[in-house]
């Protein structure tokens, strides 16, 4: 039988990496002319990548954006935000030893992100956890992100797991809606990137540090899912 299977999701998930997003939003806001935005204002604009964050905060501001203006600040992101992986970003509390006791338990691990894959390896390189995942999928790895359901279950695949014995981790409603077109249980974290809480998407469970990501709560989300 294959091994079980937890896939989680990056920015918001596994690491707060709001304090580098930030900085590189605001580096291209100060490019663009535009109004710098705080770690509140922030939260308004993270959660579908750099180029949706721009537009929201020129939105917020009643600002025109035009389409070239765009592409060029998008690139400023893109390489202020490279250029200093991994920054100021941390795991969230309890994540390595939450990785450690899945693993033990004969889980697999992967990691399934609107973030570019480059961008996911070198983040989780530079924090000593990229060893910890059989698959790091980014958005750039298919022909498909998050929301489509084979971004989840081609990194499944490429893992070496099981969809039928998969559980997703993750902060959205985007993820919350891959892994349900997916018809895999998702557990959503309930600190992470959105202006909403997560209850409103109809996770299968919501947890609020990952001591609660327990070996029991994945076990059983898989059972009830083969039911």
């Amino acid at each position: 039988m294959s091994h079980p299977i937890v896939v989680f999701d990056l920015d918001g998930t596994l690491v707060d990496t709001a304090p580098d997003l930030l900085e590189s939003l605001n580096h291209s806001l100060l490019a663009g002319g535009a109004a710098l935005t705080d770690t509140r204002g922030f939260h308004q604009f993270v959660g579908h990548g750099g180029r949706v964050m721009i537009e929201r905060a020129y939105a917020a501001q009643k600002r025109m954006l035009e389409p070239a203006e765009h592409d060029r600040l998008f690139n400023l992101f893109l390489d202020h935000y490279g250029q200093n992986i991994p920054g100021n970003s941390q795991p969230y509390p309890g994540v390595p030893a939450a990785l450690t006791r899945l693993a033990a338990a004969g889980y697999l691990l992967a990691v399934c992100t609107n973030k570019t894959e480059g961008f996911s390896k070198r983040l989780l390189e530079g924090l000593g956890l990229a060893g910890r995942f059989a698959a790091i999928c980014g958005s750039d790895s298919f022909a498909f992100r998050k929301p489509d359901p084979r971004h989840l279950t081609e990194t499944i695949a490429l893992a070496g797991g099981n969809a039928g014995r998969a559980v997703m981790v993750g902060d959205s409603q985007t993820d919350i809606d891959t892994a349900k077109a997916a018809g895999i249980p998702v557990v959503a974290v309930d600190f992470g990137y959105t202006d909403r809480h997560v209850r409103e998407f109809g996770p299968s469970r919501i947890i609020s540090h990952f001591d609660e990501l327990t070996v029991e709560l994945c076990g059983n989300l898989v059972e009830a899912a083969q039911a």
